[in-house]
């Protein structure tokens, strides 16, 4: 990916150096894996204004963060707007079916709990 050059520019992990383990990391947190999920379902590249999370600002920021060192996602910047996508292609390139899998998982708890509500 790419490294910082200018203020506006955010570093990610190039594909060979994402880890398995901070991947996991990363979907295991609840705000985490709902915006992950909301991603794979708009299936394109969202603002962070888009999410209406539960969480402060700041931790929203943090949250998005975790997200993009851990190579869950891509941030950049199109004018004053930081949009996010996921990094689904190198994701399936190294751990084969493990963002499908994990976004099953997360689709069929949801089911669970809210037909339990």
């Amino acid at each position: 990916m790419t490294t910082a050059t200018s203020p506006r520019a955010l570093e990610h992990p190039p594909r060979d150096r994402i880890r398995l383990e901070a991947v996991l990391h990363a979907l295991s947190d609840p705000v985490r894996l709902r915006i992950v999920r909301d991603m794979a379902r708009e299936g394109t590249e969202l603002s962070c204004s888009y999410f209406d999370l539960p969480v402060t600002k700041s931790t929203t920021t943090h949250h998005f963060r975790v997200l993009r060192e851990s190579g869950v996602i891509q941030q950049m910047y199109r004018g004053t707007a930081k949009l996010n996508a996921l990094r689904g292609e190198d994701l399936d390139a190294l751990f084969p079916g493990l963002l499908d899998t994990v976004l099953a998982a997360a689709d069929a708890q949801a089911a669970r709990t809210e037909g339990a509500a």
